[in-house]
């Protein structure tokens, strides 16, 4: 027998575990065995991952991808194509486009779209507004992964739906049998306070995070949580920023309320510190914290208050970030950053510094997400006849990204720009394609393709 391609001569690492001299061989887009390199068959093409880490293809369930209409900062092809140069196989697009993903014809658009030019497998998620309640159940019909709702204000301005909508769009999506969302800040505290700050003239970066208060975020956490053990609906915190926030999460799993929450790198890796050092670079919301909350953060990952990891990959322009002044008046900035190819650097680095093990991390970026979104097995692993997504790491390369121009994205604005990491990936293969190999990506604009859930 032969087969397609196999992938040899790496340590194979599952939140089960790790298989050192291990591969995997795929036949037709598909894994068709995982075992020892010298049992596997022989192939048309093979992958020697030199002894670095073979893991299931990395899965991001959040990042902004800006298309439709606002293709000036980001669209199918630059997202994914910095997938793929990141070691990430799977992404999930946020709805707030221009126009908001809302309505089946729009999630058709962008499913469409995806198809056209993506280089990585590719999901979405649809918004839920005072005025689309009635179309919940033909969203679900028209293929979304999940919905989401922003309780405060965001990048689009989408409003949010008052308590009582919220009440019942929860009703009708534990019909459909798919998770609800949240960006979970409340709306009233953060608009009271950034009113209050801008009439006293406090317009620095750090400002900016602090009219967001923490308090902010858990009480959005702790009313979803509330409005879901009511309901009975599966929840979902996106990038929870603070210890008080995952803490909240945590008291929410131990009254047996479906709730799952999700933090990103940034909030791992920095303290509100960098928003005194690089300025509106590092605007993003909620905002990075201080210390405390850091600390207590990385606690509630390590105790499983955190299920997954993921980006909030949120590309914008150099002008709109300030980029030229970043300590220009905050107000007149924008919140969001890249990270898709910071993030398993990041995670690495971690592991490196003995705060994560691989299979934590494992667990957490691919097997884990790929579970919460209800792609798993065929995402999030490596099991025999499962889609052949993989990603090939060196946990011990030290490289600086000296030059965030050099990423992949339209927009390539971040705080990771002049940091240092121990690991990157190597290589990605989708569904059993190599898309990214020898630091370029070589898999073709098209290939990637949407998700059936």
């Amino acid at each position: 027998m032969t087969v397609d391609l196999v992938v040899t001569n790496g340590t194979v690492v599952t939140p089960a575990g790790r298989s050192p001299d291990t591969g995997v061989a795929v036949d037709d887009g598909t894994i068709v065995a995982v075992g020892r390199t010298d049992n596997l068959p022989a192939a048309d093409r093979t992958v020697d991952a030199e002894g670095n880490v073979v893991v299931p293809g990395i899965v991001d369930c959040h990042i902004h991808n800006r298309e439709p209409g606002l293709e000036y900062k980001e669209d199918w092809e630059s997202a994914t194509r910095a997938a793929a140069a990141g070691g990430v196989t799977t992404v999930v697009g946020m709805p707030n486009t221009d126009p908001i993903i809302d309505r089946p014809d729009h999630l058709e658009c962008k499913f469409e779209r995806g198809e056209a030019s993506a280089h990585v497998d590719f999901q979405s998620y649809v918004v839920v507004t005072s005025e689309n309640l009635d179309l919940i159940p033909a969203l679900d019909e028209a293929g979304a992964l999940g919905y989401k709702i922003f309780l405060g204000s965001t990048v689009g301005d989408v409003p949010p739906p008052s308590d009582g909508e919220i009440l019942e769009a929860m009703e009708r999506i534990r019909e459909t049998g798919k998770r609800l969302g949240f960006h979970e800040e409340n709306g009233e505290i953060v608009d009271f306070y950034t009113e209050q700050f801008q009439a006293e003239g406090r317009n620095e970066p750090i400002d900016f995070a602090h009219s967001r208060p923490v308090i902010a975020e858990r009480e959005a956490v702790e009313r979803m949580i509330t409005f879901a053990a009511e309901t009975g609906v599966k929840i979902h915190m996106y990038h929870v920023s603070s210890g008080d926030a995952a803490e909240a999460v945590a008291r929410g799993k131990e009254r047996d309320v479906a709730v799952t929450a999700e933090t990103c790198p940034h909030y791992l890796w920095f303290t509100e510190d960098v928003l005194r050092e690089k300025g509106n670079v590092a605007r993003i919301q909620p905002p990075i914290r201080d210390a405390g909350q850091q600390a207590r953060l990385w606690t509630s990952l390590q105790t499983g208050a955190i299920d997954c990891i993921a980006t909030d990959h949120a590309p914008h322009t150099a002008e709109e970030k300030l980029v030229d002044d970043p300590f220009g008046n905050t107000w007149d900035a924008i919140s969001g950053f890249v990270g898709l190819e910071t993030e398993i650097p990041a995670l690495l680095t971690f592991v490196d510094e003995g705060r994560l093990t691989l299979e934590e991390w494992v667990h957490h970026h691919a097997t884990r997400p790929a579970e919460v979104w209800d792609m798993y097995p065929k995402k999030g692993s490596l099991q025999v006849g499962t889609d052949a997504d993989i990603t090939i790491v060196d946990p011990d390369r030290t490289w600086t990204l000296e030059d965030a121009t050099t990423l992949h994205s339209k927009s390539c604005v971040t705080p990771f720009e002049g940091e240092t990491f121990t690991g990157k990936a190597v290589t990605t293969i989708v569904r059993g394609e190599v898309v990214y190999e020898d630091g370029k990506v070589v898999g073709e604009s098209g290939y990637g393709t949407r998700v059936d859930v």
